[in-house]
């Protein structure tokens, strides 16, 4: 019979080395364990860049909107033109490109419909709603007459014809500021910094104190919602 094997065995309270506090990675020299350093969240900064970002529009947005107090003659004057055209039969038409199409339908919605009051509806057209005469003109002609083709068509003296363009700068908008002057009616241009090139063609010029896209489009919300104001009240007188 062999002989048998004996093994070592350990203390019951021995450690086993890759257990030791002094011997662990990331042991400090006393022997405790030092915590490792927390790595950047790249998800946390994210979120604080936006944070200041947004904040940052909201404070251009205030800026701008306190500019539209030195507009407020304009904007009442604007809004006088209207209720004179409306008094005489005449109609208002809108255009524009883009989100400027849609304030255009904007202020069409609140003279056809109504502001705030219950009272008769107003003639009101945005030319850009038509889509089968939007795509003939511009099928058939050129993009640049989609606007400046129905002025010409329907806008007469008495009327009044209100673009809006951030740019200021767009040829159609352009062509029918020009074309609604040739035809007699009233022109109004909701513009930002200097009008750009449809200046010329305005003979109303409400201009948001901006050059920044955003900012211009807010600030033509607020101005056709002051216009539908004035407008909305004397509607319903």
């Amino acid at each position: 019979m062999p002989d048998p094997i004996f093994l070592p065995v350990s203390p019951p309270d021995a450690i086993p080395a890759s257990r030791h506090p002094s011997l662990r990675r990331g042991s400090a020299p006393n022997g405790r364990t030092s915590l490792p350093e927390a790595a950047p969240d790249p998800a946390r900064e994210t979120a604080a860049g936006l944070a200041s970002v947004l904040a940052e529009q909201v404070e251009a947005h205030i800026s701008a909107a306190r500019g539209v107090t030195a507009l407020l003659p304009a904007v009442e004057a604007a809004a006088d033109l209207l209720i004179e055209a409306f008094t005489h039969g005449g109609t208002l038409y809108t255009l524009g490109n883009g989100g400027s199409a849609a304030d255009a339908q904007h202020l069409t919605g609140e003279l056809v419909g109504h502001y705030k009051r219950d009272r008769r509806p107003l003639p009101a057209v945005t030319l850009t709603t038509d889509a089968t005469v939007m795509t003939c003109i511009a099928n058939d002609y050129s993009y640049e007459d989609v606007f400046a083709r129905q002025i010409r068509a329907l806008a007469r003296p008495g009327d009044v014809v209100a673009a809006f363009t951030t740019s200021g700068n767009s040829p159609n908008v352009v062509s029918a500021l020009e074309t609604a002057q040739t035809n007699g009616a009233v022109t109004v241009l909701f513009g930002g910094g200097d009008g750009g090139a449809a200046a010329r063609f305005a003979d109303r010029l409400l201009l948001a104190p901006s050059s920044e896209t955003p900012r211009i489009q807010e600030i033509h919300t607020l101005m056709l919602h002051m216009i539908s104001e004035k407008v909305d009240a004397w509607a319903a007188a």
